[in-house]
C-alpha cells in the first residue's frame, strides 16, 4: 500500500513538473547548443558564414524518464555565387512518449550590406512536419479506449516561418518565427493532440577579445509563446587559443548546463553540453545531454568572416 501511494506521489510530481515545463517552454525542440546551431532557429542565418557549414545535433533530455525527448537534427546552408543569398536544408526527428515527429525545411536568406563588415539577412522558411503516434506506448494506454486506439501514421503538416537576423564579426542579433501556420502537435501531459502556437524567438551574442589568446561571448535566445511565459537561454562562453571552448549556461525555471567545445581542425568542431534540472522533475532524472558535430567547407572570400562562436 505504501509502495502504491508513493508510485502516486511520483506520478502526480512528475506530471506537475511536465504541466510546468510546457506551460513555459515550447511545442519545437529546444537545443542547449543553439549558437552553433542557428538556422533552427533563425532561417535568415543561412549563408551568413561565407562557406558552406554542416551541423549534426543529438539531444538526450532528461534521462532516466521513460518517454522523455530525444532528438536528432542535421542541418546544411551555403552562400550562392551571389553573396547576398544563401541556402540552407534542415531535418529534424523529435521523439517523446509515444509520439515521432519529423521536421523537413527549406530556408532560404536574402542579406543587404550596410557598411563595412556589418549585414542585414532576411530569411524565409518553408516546409512539412510528418507526425507519427503509437498510442500503445502512451503511460495511459487503455485497450477499451477507442481514441487511444487510433494511431496516427505520417500525417503530413505544412510549415511557413520567417526570420530577420542583422550581424557583424564581432555581434549578432536575430527575431523569427517557426512556423505561421497552426497545426496539431503531440501534448505529453494530456496525451492528446492538441494545437501548437505560433513561437516567437529572439537571439543574440557578442564576442569580446579579452586578450590574444581568450575570447569571451555572453548569448541569449528569448522564447515567446501566446498564452504562456516568456522564458530565456542564457549563457557564456570562453574560447581558449582558438580551440578550446568552456562556459556555463540557465535556461528559466528548467536548468542549469555546463557547455565544452574542442575545435578539432579548423573546419571541424566538436560541442558537448549537459544540463542539471532545477525544478522538481530532478529527483526522477540525470539531466539532459547535447552533442553536436560541426563542419565548415573551404572558407570562400568574404568580407564578414565570423568568429567559430556563430
Amino acid at each position: 500500500m505504501k509502495l502504491y501511494i508513493k508510485s502516486l506521489e511520483t506520478y502526480f510530481i512528475l506530471i506537475c513538473s511536465f504541466i510546468t515545463v510546457c506551460a513555459t517552454a515550447q511545442q519545437e525542440p529546444q537545443y542547449t547548443q543553439y549558437m552553433y546551431n542557428t538556422m533552427s532557429v533563425n532561417p535568415a542565418y543561412a549563408g551568413s558564414t561565407g562557406a558552406t557549414e554542416a551541423a549534426l545535433l543529438y539531444r538526450s533530455q532528461w534521462v532516466g524518464i521513460s518517454g522523455a525527448p530525444q532528438t536528432q537534427s542535421f542541418s546544411i546552408h551555403s552562400p550562392l555565387r551571389n553573396e547576398n543569398l544563401g541556402l540552407g536544408l534542415s531535418i529534424v526527428n523529435d521523439k517523446i512518449g509515444p509520439s515521432d515527429e519529423l521536421y523537413f525545411d527549406g530556408n532560404f536568406a536574402y542579406s543587404v550590406p550596410l557598411g563595412y563588415e556589418k549585414r542585414l539577412a532576411f530569411g524565409l522558411k518553408a516546409g512539412a512536419r510528418m507526425l507519427n503516434i503509437d498510442w500503445s506506448k502512451g503511460r495511459y494506454y487503455d485497450n477499451d479506449d477507442v481514441l487511444l486506439n487510433q494511431n496516427i501514421n505520417n500525417q503530413i503538416k505544412l510549415a511557413v516561418g520567417a526570420g530577420i537576423y542583422y550581424y557583424t564579426n564581432k555581434w549578432y542579433v536575430g527575431l523569427s518565427v517557426p512556423s505561421f501556420l497552426k497545426n496539431n502537435y503531440y501534448d505529453d501531459v494530456q496525451e492528446s493532440i492538441d494545437y501548437d502556437r505560433m513561437h516567437f524567438y529572439l537571439m543574440g551574442g557578442y564576442v569580446f577579445d579579452l586578450n590574444p589568446n581568450l575570447k569571451f561571448k555572453p548569448a541569449f535566445l528569448v522564447k515567446a509563446v501566446s498564452g504562456a511565459p516568456i522564458t530565456a537561454d542564457i549563457s557564456a562562453n570562453f574560447m581558449i587559443q582558438e580551440k578550446f571552448v568552456i562556459g556555463g549556461a540557465y535556461r528559466t525555471d528548467d536548468s542549469v548546463s555546463i557547455l565544452a567545445g574542442f575545435q578539432i581542425a579548423p573546419s571541424f568542431f566538436l560541442g558537448y553540453s549537459f544540463d542539471y534540472t532545477v525544478s522538481e522533475l530532478n529527483k526522477y532524472n540525470d539531466g539532459s545531454h547535447e552533442i553536436i558535430l560541426r563542419y565548415q567547407f573551404v572558407q570562400k572570400q568574404s568580407k564578414i568572416k565570423s568568429p567559430r562562436f556563430f
